[in-house]
């Protein structure tokens, strides 16, 4: 069952109403959309109708018209041959003729003011199909600001973003207990030479670097989110 009865309550509708009453404003207003798509489709299909309406009687008219005047002549002779008679039912069928084109005359005007509230609908229509684009547009776009936060949420907030916390708490348990083994070798022990030295060094700086890796992979993946 469609949202409108059609052609009436779509140009009376107000489109922000019936979205703040919806529980899903994003499938609503598509729904509302396509049923003015529809509609407008078929006012201007039933305009199309009445414009071929009015052409096939024009020509109709034309016809009549064409058989008037020869009815016309047909009392004109009658009357030359002295037959009045002959003259008036000529003249009767001419009138019979008048009086069908006077009628489609009558249903051509009828069909002039449908167009013409046909138009008045066809823009009224447009304007409001307009209308909901606009709301439609904005709703997406609301849409998608709000999946990009919960996003930027669950990845600040998420199990990835903890996980990475935690292994830097190991990384930086690991350079504790390196220096202080250090420290706990160096008490009462002879001064070190210049090769173990050199070794320990070599040892802080790689655990250094894997820590620093670390902190960079995770701030490319927060800046990539």
């Amino acid at each position: 069952m469609g949202i409108f009865s059609r052609t009436r309550d779509i140009i009376a509708a107000n489109v922000t109403d019936l979205l703040d009453k919806a529980e899903d404003p994003g499938k609503m207003i598509r729904m509302i959309i396509l049923e003015m798509e529809e509609t407008l489709v078929e006012v201007r299909a039933s305009a199309a109708r009445s414009i071929a309406d009015q052409k096939e009687m024009r020509r109709q008219i034309a016809k009549l018209e064409k058989i008037q005047e020869g009815w016309v002549e047909k009392a004109e002779l009658a009357l030359s041959k002295d037959r009045e008679d002959l003259a008036k039912a000529a003249l009767v069928e001419k009138q019979k003729a008048a009086e069908m084109a006077d009628g489609l005359k009558s249903e051509i005007a009828v069909l002039d003011d449908a167009l013409r509230a046909s138009e008045a609908d066809i823009a009224k229509l447009q304007n409001k199909l307009r209308e909901a684009r606009t709301r439609q547009n904005a709703i997406a776009s609301r849409m998608e600001s709000a999946h990009n936060r919960a996003r930027l949420r669950e990845m600040y907030a998420g199990p990835k973003t903890s996980e990475a916390f935690s292994r830097f708490d190991v990384l930086e348990r690991r350079v504790d207990f390196a220096e202080g083994h250090a420290d706990a070798l160096a008490l009462g022990a002879p001064p070190k030479t210049l090769e173990e030295e050199i070794a320990e060094l070599r040892n802080a700086e790689k655990i250094e670097a894997e820590l620093e890796a670390l902190k960079a992979k995770n701030r490319n993946s927060g800046q990539e989110g």
